[in-house]
């Protein structure tokens, strides 16, 4: 009996050091990670950073998309006139992520108590104000990798958006990945935009910018599957049903191996605000996610330099079932 009870005591006091241990290193992640210092980055606002920036963030980075209201009634879900930056779009457990996220106000009305180097930490490593780590559906993982002056001229155009008074509710990740979320962020390591010209390298910096992997790649668990990369086929649950995205590699039968570039060029430019704001959800529910309107706006240029660079990745076959309408 004595030699149970000893047993029993050891056993406890294990448990409790399992307890206590989990329970510290719980506790270190919420509470030290993210440990991303502040540089001392400071913008210049100056016309031709607004310039750049207002181009990027509408037509390639296109941080105006998720953080203004979209017209779901629409195809592709332009932006409502009035509502850019304002914040307030919600990506949910009904999309296929693990907690409510929603965009926050990006508009001086929120942004103007945040200094340039808060913001240059938050959009590159993906820290807010307070610490808080932030969800990379924003692809600040992306964004860190970009030319320091690119990240700057957004910095200096949402300065100049005009202020909307919104205050979205903030997010709230599902438990573990509460914990897990304080572990993603991390220090930008900026590199240097390449020279505007249609090559395979500068369609590399724009694609990484734009973060067309990130939607177009099939996921595990929010990890993306690398041997898939932009063979698409990742879903994303509307509400009339399923929307898979397009296979964007060079594969011949499934993917753009026989696009022409002038035919990749001219699938953007017809998605003008003008040639989609007719169009409505058909009865099927069939809409996209993709927002055409926006990059239909983007520089030929900069476009035939990321079909180049699209054509010089693994080609994968991978038949893709653009909409899966749901049962009724």
């Amino acid at each position: 009996m004595m030699k149970s009870k000893k047993i029993f005591r050891i056993l406890a006091i294990l448990v409790l050091l399992l307890v206590l241990l989990v329970a510290g290193f719980v506790g270190y992640i919420s509470w030290l990670k993210p440990d991303i210092a502040l540089g001392n980055e400071r913008v210049e606002i100056t016309p031709e950073r607004v310039e750049r920036g207002k181009y990027l963030a509408n037509h390639v980075t296109i941080c105006i998309d998720c953080h203004s209201t979209r017209d779901w009634s629409k195809m592709s879900g332009p932006i409502v006139p009035g509502t850019e930056g304002k914040g307030g779009e919600v990506f949910d457990e009904r999309m296929g992520f693990p907690g409510k996220f929603v965009a926050p106000n990006i508009t001086p009305f929120h942004l103007k108590t945040w200094t340039d180097a808060e913001l240059y930490r938050a959009i590159t490593a993906g820290v807010s104000k307070d610490g808080r780590p932030l969800f990379p559906i924003m692809p600040y993982l992306s964004y860190g990798k970009m030319d320091q002056e690119d990240i700057f001229s957004i910095i200096a155009y949402l300065r100049t958006l005009p202020e909307i008074s919104s205050t979205p509710e903030k997010s709230e990740p599902d438990f573990p990945f509460s914990i897990i979320l304080h572990t993603i962020p991390k220090a930008g390591s900026p590199g240097t935009r390449p020279e505007k010209a249609v090559t395979a390298e500068y369609g590399k910096y724009l694609t990484d910018a734009a973060s067309c992997i990130e939607c177009h790649t099939q996921a595990n668990k929010g990890q993306l599957i690398m041997d898939k990369a932009f063979a698409g086929g990742r879903s994303f649950p509307l509400p009339g049903g399923d929307l898979n995205s397009a296979n964007i590699t060079p594969d011949a039968e499934t993917g753009i191996g026989k696009w022409t570039p002038e035919a990749f060029v001219a699938r953007f430019k017809a998605s003008s605000l003008a040639a989609f704001s007719q169009m409505t959800v058909d009865s099927n529910g069939y809409n996209t996610l993709m927002p055409w309107t926006m990059y239909s706006e983007m520089d030929t240029t900069d476009l035939l330099a990321i079909y180049t660079y699209l054509k010089s990745v693994k080609p994968i076959s991978n038949q893709v079932t653009k909409f899966v309408p749901r049962a009724q």
